[in-house]
């Protein structure tokens, strides 16, 4: 994917600024459905070998989510902070990272859900 940029300024064009916001708010509901349904789960089950690894799972889901919120604010910040321009690296980055987001979502998502069909979680 080539990150589109105004030239001259270190800015995003509004459709990678877009979809960036749109992958956070995808990060940030994960972390709420993660940490939701490690709660649920402790609350009706308990911590046991049983369930052990689910709350393990779930947490590492919500910590996944947190790390690919934070690394998409932090370089949107950056190329907001990167006057004149912003570089050719720090944009293969926002590319990158934009790239890894999109393929973590879904596989996190799934996570999730497998966990609520195991527990029977609403």
């Amino acid at each position: 994917m080539a990150i589109a940029y105004d030239a001259g300024m270190a800015k995003l064009s509004p459709d990678i600024t877009d979809l960036i916001n749109r992958l956070k708010q995808q990060a940030l509901n994960l972390v709420d459905a993660a940490l939701a349904a490690e709660l649920r789960i402790f609350e009706q089950f308990g911590e046991t070998q049983q369930t052990l690894s689910y709350l393990d799972e779930m947490k590492h889901v919500a910590d996944e989510s947190t790390a690919l919120y934070s690394r998409l604010s932090t370089l949107q910040l950056q190329i907001a902070q990167a006057q004149p321009e912003a570089t050719s690296d720090m944009l293969e980055l926002v590319d990158q990272t934009i790239l890894r987001t999109q393929a973590r979502v879904p596989a996190l998502e799934r996570s999730i859900q497998e966990v609520q069909i195991e527990w029977n979680l609403p």
